[in-house]
């Protein structure tokens, strides 16, 4: 399958904003999938690229995907030099989504970098299915050059909390100090956690979440070839009643329980 450029432009350093325009089928993507993009007719990159889903709407008789991505590999550096009416191959949408409890008022959305991505689309999604919910968001980036998807937060949350590393925007620290800080406020019963960020920051939110007995969903990010679990380039450990298991961020993901994944 194959996807037109509409646009792809730097819209941070070293970040990109690439928008596409799919086919119809693309506007039952929900928030949490991803695609896998390579450029049609070329050999570089060889594999796809798994990018997530930043935005979606109708467009004519198809719809249009954002995707929001770091050039920061040889695949992705290649992917920023494409202009307007270029062709992608896409595959997808593809993995399982962000479950939405009934029982939840409160969302809660944290993330750090590039993570934020996913999370728009969630926001959007919240903002539109489910009026009564409260989203608080917390967005955490280097510096205040690379803080991303924040004016697409606030227009679907009333509460955007930012901090970078050195403080050149909002709170000067990691996003998990500053989750941390409020966890306490949130009603377990009531709130959902939804968080995508680098290994470290997932870590330390696995930390809050368990001492704040939160319910926190986390979208993995692996590298992989296929994105259909053939691969296996992408497994993770997870815990489960029967013992520690692996799993497959593409097919059995990439959204998770956070208490599930075993960090190393």
């Amino acid at each position: 399958m194959t996807a037109t450029i509409l646009s792809n432009a730097e819209a941070a350093p070293g970040h990109y904003l690439m928008a596409l325009a799919v086919s119809r089928r693309f506007r039952d993507a929900r928030p949490g999938q991803f695609v896998m993009l390579r450029p049609a007719g070329r050999g570089m990159p060889f594999l796809g690229r798994p990018l997530g889903i930043y935005s979606l709407a109708d467009y004519g008789d198809g719809a249009k995907i954002e995707i929001l991505y770091r050039a920061a590999g040889k695949g992705t550096k290649v992917i920023s030099t494409l202009c307007e009416g270029e062709c992608m191959e896409i595959l997808g949408p593809l993995g399982n989504t962000f479950e939405l409890s009934p029982g939840m008022d409160t969302a809660v959305l944290v993330a750090g970098g590039i993570g934020i991505a996913p999370l728009v689309f969630l926001a959007e999604e919240l903002s539109c299915r489910s009026a009564g919910t409260r989203v608080v968001a917390y967005i955490g980036a280097r510096d205040a050059a690379t803080l991303l998807g924040v004016d697409r937060v606030k227009v679907c949350s009333a509460e955007v909390r930012i901090s970078t590393d050195d403080g050149s925007a909002g709170h000067r620290g990691p996003v998990t100090e500053l989750f941390g800080r409020d966890a306490g406020s949130f009603d377990p019963a009531r709130t959902g956690v939804f968080v995508c960020g680098p290994a470290p920051m997932l870590k330390r939110m696995s930390e809050i979440a368990a001492a704040h007995s939160l319910s926190c969903q986390v979208l993995m990010e692996e590298r992989m070839a296929c994105g259909m679990g053939a691969c296996l380039g992408c497994a993770i450990e997870v815990r489960t009643p029967a013992g520690v298991e692996y799993r497959q961020v593409c097919s059995d993901g990439p959204v998770f329980d956070l208490r599930q994944i075993v960090w190393r």
